[in-house]
């Protein structure tokens, strides 16, 4: 443990899904692109590129957060726009679990054009175990078919009269679509999010926000619209959408130019007026060509009490408290070391990269990706500056790496080097890597998810999906 730090937690390494080979070896469908555990965090969920869905149901036999298949489906097929000649992708956007009413789970899915509500339920399979027909046409007994020559079985008393009987075969997993909500967006969904009145969801594109009442899959509303009458006067898009965790009339999106709106439901039909906005103006003289394109929010959350809010743009994660608009009260610098480097990660596309970032159940840490598939943990408390970095790979499972809480700044960081041998023991400490030369802007963290009430997560490296726990 580093100095003073001693309440930190430890995290390890408990558990992962997926072949973990070469990500030369890996197809491009099954590519995860969202992870999302459920309300009570005994189900986790995940999506890929190829369209399908993955359920875990969490191992009550274990004692560490641990999950087991649960079952499986095709949530979207590729699709072609012939009006528009355009190609819809089979890839699932975002995933969200509606809370749940009964035994069956309900969740939302989505690709770029279409949303699908799912039931997932478990279905039991019954056989015929007992009827009227039997070998002798006379003694009712087990299933068995009678002969065309043998006349039919006589019943001399209602009580000889047997009914067929069924008994249980098999349970199996079934998910059906119960909804499709289509047609609503020229622009492709970035966000999907559940309301928490429990019958309403939106939907976000680049430039639109639609209202949806989970029961009525052929009208939404439209309740923000940012298209400028001249496409040439285009200046942002929206590129993240969220529902107030507690109050139903709010929601929030955040935008390429980096700033986050707050809107009431109840002020207008139309949100376009933002009841709160939260912006950080920028230094002049370190602004460059690459300004607006780093200042872009590729994501954005509620804690759970609804207090403040969670932002991540490239270089750095920002907490504010949704009574302070001028400024954040904390930012956390995740990839300054790549500031200088700016013009390397925009020709090889890196620099839109779209990480997520999500709060810790109780609201007192943040988590967000970075490259060479580490990920990084922060406390949220605006005076305590240290970082936990840990590794979703191969060598991460093989040797059940441990991650150490470390200064964010100070002294410079010391320790096992992260895929070394030596980084598996207890009180390793992993590092990240600062060197851009060292860097694999292939392998990244994008997807992830927390555990509502444990200090558990769940990240999506490549096509596979790992769980990590605090000691």
């Amino acid at each position: 443990m580093v100095d003073g730090e001693t309440a930190s937690p430890t995290w390890k390494f408990t558990q992962c899904f997926g072949d973990k080979g070469d990500v030369e070896d890996i197809t491009e469908a099954d590519i995860i692109s969202t992870v999302e555990f459920d309300h009570t965090g005994n189900y986790l969920a995940t999506g890929d590129k190829g369209g399908r869905v993955v359920l875990f149901e969490r191992n009550e036999t274990k004692k560490t957060c641990e999950y087991k298949f649960h079952t499986e489906f095709q949530s979207h097929e590729p699709e072609f726009d012939y009006l528009k000649s355009l190609e819809i992708e089979e890839k699932i956007n975002k995933i969200k679990w509606c809370k749940r009413q009964n035994a069956s789970h309900f969740l939302l899915s989505t690709n770029d054009k279409t949303i699908k509500l799912w039931k997932v339920f478990e279905k039991s399979l019954k056989v015929v175990a007992e009827n009227n027909l039997s070998h002798d046409g006379a003694t009712p007994g087990m299933g068995g078919l009678r002969h065309p020559q043998q006349p039919p079985p006589q019943f001399t008393s209602p009580s000889s009269l047997r009914l067929p009987r069924l008994t249980h075969h098999d349970t199996v997993v079934a998910a059906v679509p119960r909804r499709t909500y289509a047609n609503a967006h020229a622009y492709h969904i970035n966000s999907i999010s559940v309301n928490s009145d429990g019958e309403t969801f939106i939907s976000s594109d680049d430039l639109r926000i639609n209202l949806w009442n989970l029961n009525i899959q052929d009208q939404s509303f439209n309740i923000v619209d940012i298209k400028p009458a001249n496409m040439e006067e285009l200046t942002e898009v929206i590129t993240a959408a969220e529902f107030h965790p507690q109050s139903c009339n709010w929601f929030m999106y955040a935008s390429s130019k980096g700033t986050i709106k707050l809107a009431d439901m109840r002020e207008s039909a139309l949100c376009d007026q933002h009841a709160k906005l939260f912006e950080q103006e920028e230094d002049p003289s370190s602004r460059s060509f690459f300004s607006e394109i780093i200042s872009s929010i590729s994501d954005v959350r509620f804690s759970y009490d609804g207090r403040y809010i969670l932002s991540r743009d490239y270089l750095t994660v920002k907490i504010w408290d949704i009574n302070m608009e001028n400024k954040p009260i904390k930012t956390i610098p995740v990839h300054e070391h790549l500031r200088p480097r700016l013009c390397d990660t925009y020709e090889n596309d890196s620099i839109f990269d779209k990480f997520e970032v999500v709060f810790s159940g109780d609201g007192q840490n943040v988590m967000t990706g970075s490259y060479n598939n580490n990920f990084m943990i922060y406390p949220s408390e605006p005076d305590k500056e240290i970082e936990v970095v840990l590794q979703a790979d191969k060598s991460a499972f093989k040797a059940k790496k441990v991650g150490v809480p470390t200064p964010i700044n100070g002294r410079k960081q010391q320790g096992s080097r992260a895929g070394s041998p030596a980084a598996g023991g207890p009180g390793a400490r992993m590092r990240k890597e600062t060197d851009a030369d060292q860097i694999d802007f292939n392998k990244k963290i994008l997807h992830m998810s927390w555990h509502p009430f444990e200090d558990s997560i769940a990240i999506a490296a490549t096509n596979n999906l790992f769980v990590f726990s605090a000691l």
